[in-house]
């Protein structure tokens, strides 16, 4: 019997989410999972009535609410109950109860498809039941949502083996066989030659297959047909359920869309879809033309967009625009020889136009009006366009249909680069209050989206490059949005009687009122342009009652930076419910009426000066008060065109009613030059490199891009200090023979030259071909794991001179094996991706692999990216301990003044440091012109320097290398005619050892002459700045000439791309550090950094670092997060698409004991020596029995979790707790900078602080702990103890997420204390592992009273403890401790002895009133706190 359709079917717009009261207690689905499947250990099993009665029915009575479907996710349903209870006699309700967990899951972004992977025959069978069910017309239209859901999640999953078997064959060569036509197959069969042979592929495995296989085969080529027949029947029958007939043509839509937008599944389906004229079909649809489906003629749009994409559906090649053209051209070259052959007398002008006049939609429609309905259908047939439909079809082919699809057809479409072109960067009302964006904000899964995803696979670059940008700008938007509504929130906008103006009572730091801008300049339009050149205002601000630092804010605008301005009239709300208008937009809600956007010029004082050039800022003594302010902008020339052409036909003129300035925080402010930047990449057609290409998009070899299949891999390579000895040498290589080279017969020490005998140059990895031959060629092209023998020569390092700097920096760090792996890998021609766990040492590989490409590649520069300055700078230190010339490095952004050295590595910096070190080379110059005798001011510059070389230092040289190459000479004589003799005397003496054989000798006078060349060679260098005049110049030339590793964070990348790349700056190599937390367009934006040469990119290496298992990118908005999939990075989609890694495998951070917390989410991760044989890893934490704990939080003062403003959540008892354990290890010794505090959500993150400020701050007992953040700001860092508060008691919320988790719980050392709600996170299946683990502990606080830190007791010891019943029971004993050190410290004042002991824990007492600043830190409810 199939289910029938429930009269609701989606959850509302605001649905609630299911709190821990909802998943204990006496709730239906909780007492019900009780007693079926969640008690006992073993699977129960299924009982039908149960499924029917008590689940499916309760479930259809409230409409399927999602809340109700969450509950059951939580109590495990699929996996407990659901799938052990499957088997090919399941009802229709057992499968579509499946699907509907499946969604679930996919929604809330959990793991789906490990589920099904241990019974991959059942999971087929359960698939051909969904695809039979969803064509069975009887089954209720939301149950086939419902399904048609599941398969859209199925066909986002193909990077799953178990669901691309059963997906692939739905969209084979097979499903041509419901073309219209044999001659429209024969077409496509002559253009592409492979096609014939795959179609005759699958003919032979039809004939082969017995009657059942023949079954499944039909089915399988016919079942996307009759989907999208049944769809084309919904969009022109008559419904009696109009609601849910649309939002299953919304899912089928998004289906399509799917399937167009990657190449596996667009190859075969897009010409089927053309064939059907799909498109023509729902443009004249009644579903299309109502007016109130906005969303569904939008997610038309997209779809027609991806099907009219210009890309060969075969060879996957993007066509320029000109080839895109030549085929319009071809299309209307066809139509008009049509035209003069068959309908000379009617369509001669058609056929003798020029291809401009004819393939607009107006014209193609008066040209065709003249045929009859006939003709139409005839010119449609000579055409091979499809003019009929199956019997029960309910499309009517008439006359208006014919003509919709000859236009269709033939008219000229925009490509995806004049689309990218003509939207705007810069927001107007319009654009941020349109109804699109709109749509966006209120997602909440239950229908889909008219925005591009980010697929595993992707058409083209351009594809990617397109929708990265919409996707980019929508989100932009939406922030900007959100700040412009919170700033006029702010301002109180009110009605002014009785003129009915706008006046502003409240206040908002960010927004100023101000009167109309002044317009000053209008510059004519460019050439070829219609817009102006350039639009200047001049804005008013009345800054008198800004305190100074709110108005050093906005005196800190810079020149270009983005500012709004807006036209804001106050809205009364009883006006709007009198008036009865419900749907008034967000911006009329506000009292938004207008905005424009407009770039910063300069601010001015009131008199028109510049800021920078004030003076007299104090008269007589006092503050000068500043009352006035001058902006000059340039207005969004784009739109003020528009306004003008508006206020010309008489309507109001916008600029006079602008009368607020807002402005956004910087870091938030980017958006513009990033979105320029990614522009810029979609019109100019950045290639990227051949041999990363298809890697890239998706739909190459996995193993394409990996050094091993690439014909460029080096046989030989310099490794210098990777290995620190010979046992290290082979203690990297398991499993591989290692084989002295040459003479050598046994070890020998370091530096290394590995060489693969065996392996030489590799032919390039073959192109794309048939599905079918690739997989039959896969197992040969697999790449070893590893090399079988590896030949190892070494050599004696030169001499680099006599001084203690000249001597070189050696790496110290022992790698492991795998981080070998890495390093050869990464220092190899090729793509290296390196999955560092936390601790396991991803910033030491990549620094040596840095380090080994600029050893071994000296004209080779490298490009060093990561997602924060933080990890940046960190990155940056580790490769200034290298042996690396710092006068090749730089670093660009505003983080470098946060780098721990003297010097600075700025532009600017090195230039400063290149003239600071002229003048010390050319004083050792002089010295050298003393040591010859040589009279003259040869230290004077560059120049003369060079000069003195070639007439003094290499002469002397040339004639002392006479003696040195005579075979008679002593020691003695060499150190006689040594020419440099007088300018080391300053060196370590004696220069020449006296028992120094002659070998030895020659050694050191070789490094003297190093250590003399290398001054003129760096004079050399830095000669270009002493002829370079400006500090542009200079700066410019040392990016794109002197440095060699480049460093910059992800975001300066992508806004200063266009500067960048235009300066002529080239590289060779990238390196990406927290690649997996970089938004995908920002990992790409560092590989296109540079101009193309030959038209092609010249990277040769590509390394990413990263660790998918921790967090993602951080997207605000849910809909870009989770319907677009914007939070994917190229790490992650690389790693899914089976990309080779190398798994960093020993982790060297924290305890063995709290690593297990984590351990778990990785394969084989195991520990460094060094966490087992340290003596602060084998000593326990001074005053606490465990090194790890949970800690289970209660309500505080009757109150869990806190949620003052929507999103900023609070728990004071778990902030209390927190600062109490803080304070307590304070008073025992602990030093403040080894304590970290984080929180899992920013408001608890300020009311840590707020009660931190109010016990602590201003105690000389406690201070302030060296952090305290959130864990999402925290990933890379690392502390030794760390207090983490969960914060959440009524659900989980995104900790869900096991990545945070994993990141939350591997920021500890030594010591972790987790404070949270038990039962909240006991029960939670993801977080079952690690919790599994913490839980094994009490979970109440355990002191060992009467310890300091640091204590001498071993962390394997079990002593006594103490247990803290509550927060206010640590804080009471806080107090006693508190009170018992300021006797002591009153004692010491006193002369008397102090006690050593601290006392133990007393029971709870009321806790009392003290006055001293030294005494407050009792656990009371801080003033700020309330506010918050």
């Amino acid at each position: 019997m199939a289910p029938r359709a429930g009269t609701k079917h989606a959850p509302s717009e605001h649905e609630s989410r299911p709190t821990v009261s909802d998943l204990q207690g006496d709730n239906y689905f909780v007492q019900l999972a009780r007693e079926n499947w969640l008690e006992g250990s073993k699977p129960t099993k299924l009982k039908q009535d149960v499924l029917k009665s008590q689940i499916w029915d309760k479930l259809e009575a409230g409409g399927f609410q999602f809340k109700d479907l969450l509950i059951l996710e939580n109590l495990q349903f699929l996996e407990r109950y659901l799938w052990p209870g499957f088997n090919e006699d399941a009802s229709n309700y057992h499968i579509i109860l499946i699907t509907l967990m499946v969604n679930v899951k996919t929604r809330e972004s959990l793991p789906i498809w490990d589920h099904f992977a241990n019974r991959p025959a059942d999971f087929s069978s359960l698939f051909r039941r969904v695809l039979s069910m969803i064509v069975d017309d009887s089954l209720g239209l939301v149950s086939r949502t419902y399904l048609l859901s599941f398969i859209i999640s199925s066909f986002q999953s193909l990077d799953s083996g178990l669901v691309r078997k059963e997906c692939a064959p739905l969209v084979s060569i097979s499903i041509w066989h419901n073309l219209s036509s044999e001659s429209v197959r024969e077409a496509k069969f002559e253009h592409h030659g492979q096609l014939r042979k795959a179609w005759r592929a699958a003919a032979k495995r039809y004939d082969a297959a017995d009657e059942v296989g023949k079954a499944r085969l039909r089915f399988e080529r016919s079942w996307l047909y009759s989907m999208m027949l049944d769809f084309l029947n919904r969009l022109y029958r008559p419904s009696d359920r109009p609601l849910e007939n649309l939002l299953y043509c919304e899912r089928f839509l998004e289906f399509l869309t799917d399937l167009e937008s990657q190449l596996p599944t667009r190859r075969y389906v897009n010409s089927l879809i053309l064939d059907l004229n799909l498109l023509p079909a729902i443009r004249l649809s009644p579903l299309f033309n109502e007016e109130e489906y906005g969303l569904f003629r939008d997610l038309y749009n997209l779809l027609r967009h991806f099907i009219h994409f210009s890309i060969d559906d075969h060879t996957g090649v993007q066509r320029s625009r000109t080839e895109s053209y030549e085929i319009h051209c071809a299309d209307l070259a066809k139509l008009q020889r049509t035209a003069l052959k068959h309908f000379k007398s009617k369509l001669t002008i058609l056929a003798l136009s020029n291809y401009a006049s004819i393939d607009q939609r107006g014209d193609l429609e008066s040209h065709l009006a003249v045929l009859s309905d006939v003709e139409l259908a005839e010119l449609c047939r000579f055409l091979n366009l499809r003019t009929n439909y199956p019997a029960g079809t309910d499309v009517t082919v008439d006359r208006t249909f014919l003509l919709e699809l000859l236009i269709t057809t033939h008219e000229r479409r925009p490509t995806f680069q004049e689309i990218a072109k003509d939207l705007s960067i810069l927001p107007s009302e319009s654009t941020l209050f349109e109804q699109t964006l709109l749509r966006n904000e209120t997602y909440n899964g239950s229908r889909p989206l008219a925005i591009p995803k980010l697929n595993l696979q992707y058409l083209t670059v351009g594809d990617f490059l397109f929708r990265s940008f919409i996707l980019h700008r929508c989100e932009s938007f939406f922030e900007i949005r959100k700040d412009m509504e919170d700033a006029v929130k702010r301002l109180q906008p009110t009605l002014s009687p009785p003129d009915g103006s706008t006046r502003f009572g409240g206040f908002s730091k960010m927004a100023l009122p101000i009167p109309k801008p002044a317009i000053i300049e209008v510059v004519p339009p460019k050439v070829g342009e219609e817009p102006p050149a350039y639009v200047r205002a001049e804005l008013t601000l009345d800054v008198s009652r800004l305190t100074a630092g709110i108005l050093q804010e906005w005196e800190s605008l810079r020149p270009d930076d983005v500012v709004f301005l807006l036209a804001v009239q106050a809205v009364d709300s009883e006006d709007i419910v009198m008036n009865g208008n419900p749907r008034l937009s967000s911006g009329d809600r506000h009292g938004i009426v207008h905005l424009r956007a407009a770039q910063v010029v300069q601010m001015l004082d009131e008199n028109g000066k510049s800021l920078h050039d004030r003076q007299g800022e104090s008269m007589n003594g006092y503050s000068y008060r500043a009352r006035q302010r001058r902006l000059l902008v340039k207005l969004d020339s784009r739109m003020y065109k528009v306004d003008h052409e508006r206020a010309a036909n008489g309507r109001p003129d916008i600029y006079e009613s602008i009368n607020l300035l807002v402005r956004r925080r910087g870091r938030e402010n980017n958006f513009k030059p990033i979105l320029e930047s990614i522009q810029s990449l979609i019109l100019s057609d950045v290639p990227m490199p051949s041999w990363l290409q298809e890697v890239f998009l998706g739909y190459g070899d996995p193993l394409g891009a990996n050094y091993k299949r690439l014909p460029n891999r080096l046989k030989s390579l310099d490794y210098r200090d990777t290995f620190l000895d010979w046992q290290h040498l082979v203690e990297s290589f398991p499993g591989t023979t290692i084989e002295p080279s040459g003479d050598a017969q046994s070890s020998f020490g370091p530096p290394y030259v590995l060489e693969s005998p065996e392996v030489g140059p590799r032919p390039p990895s073959p192109q794309p071909k048939s599905t079918k031959k690739r997989r039959r060629e896969k197992p040969d092209a697999a790449v070893p794991d590893k090399e079988k023998s590896l030949r190892i020569s070494t050599y004696k390092p030169p001499n680099t001179g006599p001084y203690p700097m000249d001597a070189p920096k050696l790496n110290k760090v022992r790698f492991t094996p795998a981080q070998v792996e890495a390093i050869v890998s990464g220092t190899q021609p090729g793509l290296t991706v390196v999955v560092g766990p936390p601790g396991t040492g991803k910033t030491d590989v990549a620094t040596q692999i840095i380090n080994n490409i600029y050893q071994n590649f000296p004209e080779q520069r490298t490009l060093l990216i990561a997602h924060s300055n933080q990890a940046l700078n960190q990155l940056f230190q580790k490769i200034m301990a290298l042996d690396i010339d710092e006068r090749h490095l730089l670093r660009l952004g505003h983080g470098e003044e946060e780098l721990e050295t003297t010097a600075s590595y700025s532009k600017h910096g090195r230039v400063e440091s290149f003239l600071e070190n002229r003048a010390t080379f050319l004083a050792e110059v002089d010295r050298l012109a003393a040591n010859f005798g040589a009279p003259g001011a040869h230290g004077n510059s560059c120049e003369t320097a060079s000069y003195f070389n070639s007439v003094y230092v290499k002469p002397a040289w040339m004639k002392y290398q006479d003696v040195l190459q005579s075979g008679t000479s002593t020691v003695s004589e060499l150190e006689t005619a040594f020419p440099f003799a007088h300018y080391f005397s300053n060196a370590p003496q004696p220069l020449f050892p006296p028992d120094a054989s002659k070998d030895q000798i020659l050694d050191i006078i070789h490094g003297c002459y190093r250590h003399v060349q290398k001054i003129f060679s760096e004079l050399e260098d830095i000669r270009p700045f002493e002829i370079l005049r400006t500090s542009r110049d200079r700066a410019n030339y040392l990016l794109v000439k002197e440095a060699r590793i480049i460093a910059m964070t992800s975001t300066h990348a992508a806004m200063r791309r266009h500067e960048i790349a235009t300066s002529g700056f080239h590289y060779d190599n990238v390196v990406m550090e927290e690649a997996a937390q970089i938004t995908e367009i920002e990992n790409f934006i560092p590989l296109a950094l540079q101009n193309p040469r030959d038209g092609k990119l010249p990277l040769q290496r590509v390394v990413l670092c990263g660790d998918h298992l921790q967090n993602s990118p951080v997207v605000q908005n849910l809909a870009f997060r989770q319907y677009a999939n914007l939070e994917q990075s190229l790490f992650l989609r690389l790693v899914r698409l089976g990309v080779p890694t190398i798994d960093l495998d020993r982790q060297g951070r924290a305890r063995p004991s709290i690593a297990e917390l984590y351990r778990w989410r990785y394969k084989q991760l195991g520990d460094l020596p060094a966490v087992e044989e340290q003596p602060e890893f084998r000593l326990a934490n001074a005053g606490f029995r465990y090194d790890f704990q949970f800690i289970n939080v209660t309500d505080y003062k009757g109150k869990g979790e806190m949620e003052p403003t929507p999103h900023f959540i609070q728990n004071l008892g778990e902030a209390e707790y927190a600062v109490a354990i803080y304070s307590y290890m304070r008073l025992l010794g602990y030093p403040a900078s080894k304590i970290s505090i984080l929180t899992t959500y920013a408001g608890q993150r300020a009311l840590i602080k707020d009660v931190l400020n109010h016990r602590c701050a201003k105690n000389r007992l406690f201070g302030l702990p060296r952090i305290v953040t959130t864990v999402d700001k925290y990933q890379g860092e690392q502390n030794d103890y760390v207090i983490l508060s969960l914060t959440r008691t009524n659900r989980v919320g995104y900790l869900r997420d096991i990545r945070r988790l994993t990141v939350a719980l591997s920021r500890a050392r030594l010591g972790l204390y987790v404070l949270g709600r038990r039962e909240v996170f006991e029960s939670c299946y993801e977080l079952k592992e690690a919790f599994g683990v913490l839980l094994q502990r009490p979970d109440k606080l355990q002191l060992v009273p009467g310890e300091m830190f640091p204590t001498q007791r071993s962390v394997n010891d079990e002593p006594e403890g103490a247990e803290m019943e509550g927060v206010e029971h640590l804080g009471q004993y806080v107090y006693d401790i508190t009170q018992a050190k300021l006797a002591a410290l009153s004692g010491e004042q006193d002369g008397t002895q102090p006690s050593k002991t601290l006392p133990a824990p007393a029971g709870d007492a009321e806790v009392m009133e003290v006055d001293n600043d030294l005494e407050d830190n009792r656990p009371e409810e801080p003033e700020a706190a309330e506010e918050l």
